[in-house]
């Protein structure tokens, strides 16, 4: 028998305004009530996420109450403060930049690095850029197979299979980015009895694309609830720059352009987003393959990354063990 068609972009269109009206009547209560702070701190990057966080939190709590922080390093891309600056300016929020590269040079995040990259490139220096790759899961089948990209000062690149050390001293060194981050966002929330908010979207929170004690730190996480087409959704109703809207999503952590996808999801996002919710809905491997013109077999691959990533993520949601539960 075959299964019935399901238009999954139909199913997957919000309700804007009143998504609108639950996510800003939630942000009110949780940061003046739940928290008792009086505004909103967003780290801003010129990403889709941190914008709507950002114009969400203006539209709950006022722009004299949203600080937005921008926080570049040696490795951002030449756009990021740029775009963070056209959304400040859009918004009309105090913004305070803070560059980080003294902090991620103090605590060796560089060097650490580039120790574990030369341990596969001896001629790896300064002057050269990186980046890590996934190898693509729909091509695959794998989501945990990764290379490391690297670019001479020439513009000649090399790509190489990264053992599975070299991988994690390599994450964990830039994972100083996110932590230190996080640090100031907390000073200025500390300096202005402010709360910090997280910019994580679903696909994010539930695929653990994000890092224990940084990015992951926060205490309200407004669009966590909402798929990434959702975020978007709310970026054209809110107004948002289409400039800003129309920004491939980057990880803006190594020194060369990498996406999201190419870094962590290993499909195209608009794809995966569509096989994260019809699997949260209960659809078959057959159905999802229908609606999303993928192969079964695709599906399936698929499917079993999201409870890998699911899995590995629970780590990343835990918060603090104790003895006693209470």
């Amino acid at each position: 028998m075959q299964e019935p068609f399901i238009d999954v972009h139909e199913l997957m269109k919000l309700d804007a305004p009143a998504a609108i009206a639950e996510t800003t009547e939630a942000i009110r209560t949780q940061v003046h009530y739940d928290l008792g702070r009086r505004g909103a701190i967003v780290a801003i990057s010129g990403g889709i996420d941190s914008s709507v966080v950002a114009a969400l939190c203006v539209e709950a709590l006022g722009r004299e109450h949203v600080i937005g922080l921008m926080l570049p390093e040696r490795d951002s891309s030449e756009q990021t403060l740029p775009l963070s600056q056209l959304l400040a300016d859009h918004l009309g929020i105090r913004v305070f930049t803070e560059n980080i590269t003294p902090i991620l040079d103090g605590c060796g995040c560089y060097r650490r690095r580039d120790e574990a990259i030369q341990s596969l490139i001896p001629d790896y220096g300064p002057d050269y850029k990186s980046k890590l790759v996934n190898e693509g899961l729909l091509e695959t089948g794998n989501s945990h197979v990764f290379s490391i990209v690297v670019e001479a000062p020439d513009g000649t690149q090399q790509q190489v299979e990264t053992p599975i050390d070299v991988l994690m001293q390599v994450v964990a060194a830039t994972n100083f980015k996110q932590r230190t981050r996080k640090m100031l966002e907390y000073y200025y929330a500390d300096r202005f009895h402010y709360a910090v908010t997280g910019t994580p979207n679903r696909l994010e929170y539930e695929l653990g694309f994000f890092v224990k004690n940084g990015d992951g730190a926060a205490d309200l996480k407004p669009v966590a609830h909402l798929y990434k087409s959702h975020v978007f959704q709310l970026a054209r109703h809110l107004g948002l720059p289409q400039t800003l809207i129309d920004q491939t999503p980057t990880t803006d952590t190594y020194s060369l352009t990498q996406t999201q996808e190419e870094f962590y999801f290993a499909m195209p996002l608009e794809m995966l987003d569509l096989c994260l919710f019809c699997k949260n809905s209960g659809y078959t491997i057959e159905q999802t393959a229908t609606a999303t013109e993928l192969t079964a077999s695709q599906v399936e691959a698929v499917f079993a990354d999201i409870v890998s990533k699911r899995t590995m993520g629970e780590y990343l949601r835990l918060p603090p063990l104790m003895v006693e539960k209470g």
